[in-house]
């Protein structure tokens, strides 16, 4: 396996920072809105209320993504991956910095929030157009029998961003008070994707255009409208691989944003304790990222997204009992097993989205399929999981997640193991 890596360091290392700290960005807002946003940039009203409507904040880069994908898929099938992926890495950097300069409702009331979605809507467009070039600047350059484990590398930029954000929210949280945090603390993070954008960028404008591009356009010229192209022919693998990231999506917002902001308000616990307990369950994401890369490559990609479904149910169904069960050992447990399973159907995408569509519109095709499946898995999940709790217990919001994996069950069955032609 080593000597499959030999000679792609650099590329390895830029698909996966260059996604670490597009997620970092992306989980640091996650994390506020579970934690702050409600009461600083929402009118005064229920706890409920404004932890829902800093959930649909958060919701709003689901709408901007496929637009995202749309506009630097364009750009990535037409001048490259390299450039694209630049421009990508920035515009989500500069976004997530101004966060950190907003007035709070209170100051400038409903301008406040409206300012917020804006950027919230800048993150979401620069992430549209994020996951789909690293995937390519990985797998593209993968040698035969390697794509998997090649594509499994901007995966692990998800946990590693998910660990930063968090672990820098609980460094603040032991060394501020509640106060502090709630006043200025919250900003930091923020301030702090500076660094994590430039460091992102001295990695990627050091790369030169994947193997994979560069024959393409030998070969022929590039497609004038790339994304008219892949719906016109390519649509039954376009929705194909929408559902199929579907139940990623859901397993994934349920069991952070939503597990996070439900565990401090309605289950009661401490800010600090909870992010220690997820902190310690996203490791198991990493494993089963690094376990479905290696499977994938000896069996297919589709073949482990469907056992990632499979077990996407039964974690659904263990919700209620272990999550509910009254103590953080088992919201640790049911954390685990769920970020485990989230591995499985993550890990894979990489390799199984970008093997749909020819390489002319493949930047559009898995960044579309990625960013629309997105918006059916993930945008409105913490929404629908906080009122299907307040209606009927956390039950329901694992029969959600069940849903959630039956529909890209089907989705991966219809389509079969095969290259693009």
């Amino acid at each position: 396996m080593l000597q499959g890596f030999r000679g792609h360091g650099r590329v390895l290392l830029a698909s996966m920072v260059g996604t670490a700290v597009e997620f970092y960005d992306f989980y640091v807002y996650a994390t506020a809105a579970a934690l702050v946003f409600g009461p600083l940039f929402f009118p005064a009203g229920s706890p409920s209320a404004q932890l829902l409507a800093a959930y649909a904040s958060l919701g709003v880069a689901f709408v901007a993504r496929p637009v995202g994908a749309a506009v630097f898929g364009h750009f990535g099938d037409r001048i490259g991956r390299k450039s694209t992926l630049v421009a990508s890495l920035m515009l989500m950097g500069g976004s997530t910095l101004l966060i950190a300069f907003l007035p709070t409702y209170e100051m400038a009331g409903w301008l406040a929030p409206l300012m917020l979605c804006i950027l919230r809507f800048g993150q979401g467009f620069g992430l549209g157009g994020e996951w789909g070039g690293a995937a390519l600047l990985a797998v593209e350059n993968a040698p035969p029998g390697y794509k998997a484990r090649f594509g499994m590398f901007p995966q692990l930029g998800a946990p590693i961003g998910f660990i930063l954000a968090n672990g820098f929210f609980l460094l603040l949280g032991s060394v501020l008070s509640d106060a502090q945090f709630v006043e200025w603390g919250w900003r930091v993070p923020f301030l702090l994707s500076a660094v994590l954008v430039v460091l992102g960028l001295w990695v990627r404008l050091k790369l030169t255009e994947t193997p994979a591009f560069a024959a393409a356009m030998e070969e022929a010229p590039p497609a004038k409208a790339p994304m008219a192209d892949l719906l016109r022919s390519h649509l039954p693998a376009t929705l194909a691989g929408t559902f199929s990231v579907v139940a990623c999506f859901a397993v994934f917002y349920l069991s952070t944003a939503f597990a996070l902001g439900y565990g401090t308000t309605t289950l009661g616990y401490g800010r600090s304790e909870f992010l220690m307990v997820q902190l310690g369950a996203i490791l198991f994401m990493a494993l089963g990222i690094v376990l479905a890369g290696v499977a994938a490559d000896r069996s297919s990609p589709r073949r482990v997204l469907i056992a990632g479904c499979v077990g996407a149910i039964g974690v659904g169904l263990l919700m209620g009992p272990l999550f509910g069960g009254g103590s953080l050992f088992l919201i640790w447990l049911f954390l685990s097993l769920a970020l485990l399973c989230m591995g499985f159907l993550y890990g894979p995408l990489g390799a199984y989205l970008p093997e749909l569509f020819p390489a002319r519109v493949r930047y559009s095709g898995a960044s579309l399929t990625f960013n629309v499946g997105g918006i059916l898995g993930g945008a409105v999940a913490p929404v629908a999981a906080q009122a299907l709790a307040e209606i009927g217990g956390l039950g329901f919001v694992g029969l959600y997640i069940a849903v959630a994996a039956i529909i890209s069950i089907v989705a991966l069955t219809l389509r079969k193991d095969r290259a693009p032609a």
